[in-house]
C-alpha cells in the first residue's frame, strides 16, 4: 500500500512539474503576428450599392473582386473573370472554398441569351458503400477523416467553363493566384472566425492533420492567427504552376487552346496531381482510386426553374439543393407579405413556413438525378406549390419539420414513386462536431457583353490535405446518408446533395439578376430574404442585404451528424430584441445571434437594370463579400 501511494505521490508530481513545464515554455513562446500587412477588413462595416454602365463583380473576398474586374479591364469576359476569380477565392478563404473541391456555377450567354447550369460537385468513390462505413461503426460520415473526401469538382469546371466560353489560358488566369498566394495576403476576420482555435485545439489539429496545421498553422502550433498577419500559400501556388506549365508546354509542342486545357485537366485527374491524391488515400485507408479520378466528369445540364410573379429564378439540378428558392417562391406567390411588415412576426412566420415546406420536400424527394426518380417537374409546379401553400398557418408554428407533399400528381412523367423513410427522430439536438474552417463564398460576374456568373465554391479543411500541394478534397461525403431510404444515400459514383448552388434571376423573361451566398441550409433562406427585401419592400440591392435575418433549423441539418431541432429559429439581434415573444407565442424556440452574424450567410448580388442601362450590385457586410464595377 505504501509503494503504491509513493508512486501515486511520485507520478503527481511529475504530472504537476510537466504541467508547469509546458506552462513556462508556451509562455515563454512567440504568439505575436510575424509580418503585419495594412488592410481595411469589410467585415461588419456597412456599404453602398455599387453603380457601373459597363461590367461588375461581387465576390467572397476583395482579393477575387479586385482580379475579376482586372481580367475584364484587360479584355476577359465574365467565365475568364470567373475562373481567375475562383482561384484567387482558393487562396484568399481557403478554409472556406479551397481548392478543389465543390463549385456549383449557373451562366448567362448573352449572346445565345441562354442559361446553363455547370454540374460542380464530385461523385462518390466506387468503393464508398453503406455497407463499407456501417463496417467501420459509423452512423454517419465521420468528418476529420479521409473518408469523407469527394471526389473533386472544380478543376473539372474551371476547364469547361474556358474551353467552352472563356477566351483566356489557364496561365492566364492563374496567374493572379500564384501572385497572391506567394507574396501572401492579410489574415482577415473570417479567417479568424473560423481558424481562431484554442492553444489546444491547435495542438490537436498538429497531431490528427500535421500538413493541414503546417499549411494553416505555419508549424507553430503555439501562436494563434493574428489578424492582418501575412499569410502565404506555396504549395497551392507551386500546385498552379505546374498546371499552368503543362499547359505552356503543350502549347509549344502545337496543342490548340482547347487541347492545351485538356492537358491541364488530364495533369490533375489522370497524372500527377491523381497520383498524389491516390497516394494519399492508399497510406490513410481512403478510398480514391486512380480509375475513380480518371473517369470523373461533371457536364452542362438545363437549370431547373419557378416563378415568383414576373420574375423566374434558375438553379442547379438536385444534386444541390438549388431548386429549393424557386420551391418556396412559388409557394409564397399570392401572398400579401407587404401588408404584413417588414420582418414583422407575421411576416417571419410566413416565410419560415414557406420555408419548412420546401426544406421538407426537398428532405424527401431530392437526390442526384442520374440515380433517384426526383419529381421534380411536379416539385416546381405552380399548382403543386398552390396546395402546399394552404398549409401555412396564421400564427401557429409547425413544431416539427413539415410534412412533405406528395408532387406525382403534378407530374408529365411519374417515374418510380419513392419518398424518404427516414425517422428524423434520431438526428435530435446532435451534438456538433469540431470544425476547422466552414462555410463556402461566391462569385457574382456581369461583363461588358452582358455574360453573367454565379457560382458557390466550396470545402474546408476538416480532412487531410494532400500533403505538398496545398489541395483540400473537403468533407462533402459528409452529405449522404447512409441509410438506403433516403434519396441521397451513399452510392459508388453518386453526388450527394449538396448545400451549395448558384442562382440566377430573370424578369419578364430577360436578364435581370445574379446572386448567391455561402451558408449551408441558410443559403436558400438568405435569398429568399434578400429577394424579397428588395422586390416586395423595394430596397436597393444592399439595403437588402444588410437588413435583419432569420433562420429556422426545423430539419436534418445537411452535414453530418445532421442535427435536428424542432420547432427552432435563430434571429439576429434586433429582430430577437422586438420579436421574441411574439413569435414564442407562436410556438418557435427562438435563439438569438449577434447582429449581422456570418451564420447568416455573405449574399454578393447584381442586377442590370433595364430602365437606367446600369449595372447595380451589393456585398454583404456579414462575411469579406465586395463588390466593385467599372
Amino acid at each position: 500500500m505504501k509503494i503504491l501511494l509513493k508512486t501515486t505521490k511520485i507520478a503527481g508530481i511529475v504530472l504537476l512539474a510537466s504541467v508547469v513545464l509546458f506552462g513556462i515554455t508556451y509562455a515563454m513562446l512567440p504568439k505575436g503576428p510575424r509580418d503585419l500587412m495594412e488592410f481595411d477588413d469589410p467585415y461588419h462595416v456597412s456599404r453602398t450599392s455599387v453603380v457601373s454602365s459597363n461590367h461588375m463583380a461581387s465576390t467572397g473576398t476583395p482579393w477575387a473582386t479586385e482580379t475579376a474586374i482586372d481580367v475584364m479591364d484587360n479584355g476577359g469576359n465574365a467565365f475568364d473573370a470567373a475562373a481567375a476569380a475562383l482561384l484567387v477565392l482558393n487562396v484568399t478563404i481557403p478554409q472556406a472554398a479551397s481548392f478543389p473541391g465543390v463549385s456549383p456555377l449557373m451562366i448567362y450567354d448573352a449572346k445565345t441569351q441562354t442559361v446553363k447550369s455547370y454540374i460542380g460537385a464530385g461523385t462518390a468513390p466506387q468503393k464508398a458503400t453503406i455497407e463499407l462505413f456501417k463496417d467501420e461503426g459509423y452512423d454517419t460520415v465521420p468528418k476529420l477523416n479521409i473518408l469523407a473526401q469527394l471526389l473533386p469538382a472544380s478543376p473539372d469546371m474551371i476547364i469547361a467553363l474556358l474551353q467552352d466560353y472563356g477566351t483566356m489560358s489557364f496561365t492566364e488566369v492563374s496567374s493572379y493566384a500564384i501572385e497572391i498566394a506567394r507574396e501572401g495576403f492579410p489574415i482577415h476576420s473570417m479567417m479568424l472566425h473560423d481558424l481562431n482555435f484554442s492553444v489546444f485545439e491547435r495542438i490537436g489539429f498538429s497531431i490528427i492533420m500535421p500538413y493541414n496545421a503546417r499549411v494553416y498553422l505555419k508549424g507553430d502550433w503555439w501562436r494563434p492567427l493574428n489578424h492582418k498577419d501575412r499569410f502565404t500559400f506555396p504549395d497551392l501556388a507551386d500546385t498552379f504552376e505546374a498546371m499552368s506549365q503543362v499547359e505552356q508546354k503543350a502549347l509549344l509542342e502545337g496543342a490548340t487552346r482547347n487541347q492545351a486545357l485538356e492537358a491541364v485537366r488530364d495533369y490533375f485527374y489522370k497524372g500527377e496531381i491523381a497520383d498524389k491524391i491516390v497516394a494519399l488515400h492508399e497510406e490513410k485507408g481512403g478510398l480514391i482510386t486512380k480509375e475513380d479520378l480518371a473517369n470523373y466528369q461533371g457536364g452542362w445540364e438545363e437549370p431547373l426553374l419557378g416563378h415568383f410573379n414576373e420574375y423566374t429564378f434558375f438553379a442547379n439540378g438536385t444534386w444541390s439543393q438549388g431548386a429549393v428558392l424557386p420551391m418556396i417562391m412559388q409557394i409564397l406567390e399570392g401572398i400579401d407579405l407587404k401588408s404584413m411588415g417588414h420582418n414583422s412576426p407575421q411576416y417571419i412566420h410566413t416565410v419560415t413556413q414557406a420555408i419548412e415546406l420546401a426544406m421538407a420536400d426537398k428532405e424527401a424527394y431530392f437526390g442526384d438525378p442520374a440515380f433517384v426518380d426526383v419529381p421534380i417537374e411536379g416539385l416546381l409546379s405552380p399548382n403543386y406549390a398552390a396546395i402546399r401553400r394552404t398549409l401555412i398557418t396564421e400564427n401557429q408554428a409547425f413544431g416539427q419539420m413539415a410534412p412533405f407533399g406528395d408532387p406525382y400528381d403534378f407530374q408529365t412523367f411519374l417515374g418510380i414513386k419513392t419518398v424518404s423513410g427516414v425517422d428524423v427522430r434520431k438526428y435530435l439536438n446532435t451534438k456538433e462536431e469540431i470544425t476547422i474552417g466552414k462555410d463556402t463564398s461566391y462569385i457574382s460576374i456581369i461583363d461588358g457583353l452582358g455574360n453573367a456568373v454565379s457560382m458557390t465554391p466550396s470545402d474546408f479543411p476538416e480532412s487531410p490535405m494532400v500533403d505538398g500541394t496545398g489541395l483540400t478534397l473537403g468533407i462533402r461525403m459528409t452529405q449522404f446518408r447512409l441509410d438506403e431510404s433516403h434519396p441521397s444515400s451513399l452510392e459508388p459514383g453518386k453526388r450527394p446533395t449538396i448545400t451549395p448552388n448558384a442562382s440566377m434571376v430573370f424578369k419578364n423573361g430577360e436578364f435581370y439578376m445574379t446572386f448567391g451566398t455561402p451558408g449551408g441550409d441558410m443559403q436558400v433562406q438568405a435569398l429568399v430574404q434578400v429577394f424579397l427585401n428588395h422586390v416586395v419592400f423595394e430596397m436597393d440591392i444592399q439595403e437588402a442585404i444588410e437588413a435583419p435575418r432569420f433562420r429556422s433549423l426545423n430539419w436534418p441539418d445537411s452535414f453530418a451528424p445532421h442535427g435536428y431541432y424542432p420547432g427552432t429559429i435563430r434571429i439576429e439581434k434586433s429582430l430577437y430584441q422586438t420579436h421574441k415573444q411574439a413569435l414564442e407565442a407562436m410556438g418557435y424556440i427562438v435563439e438569438m445571434k449577434e447582429q449581422w452574424d456570418p451564420e447568416f450567410g455573405g449574399v454578393c448580388a447584381i442586377i442590370k437594370d433595364k430602365e437606367s442601362n446600369q449595372l447595380i450590385g451589393g456585398a454583404d457586410p456579414r462575411q469579406l463579400s465586395w463588390a466593385i464595377g467599372k
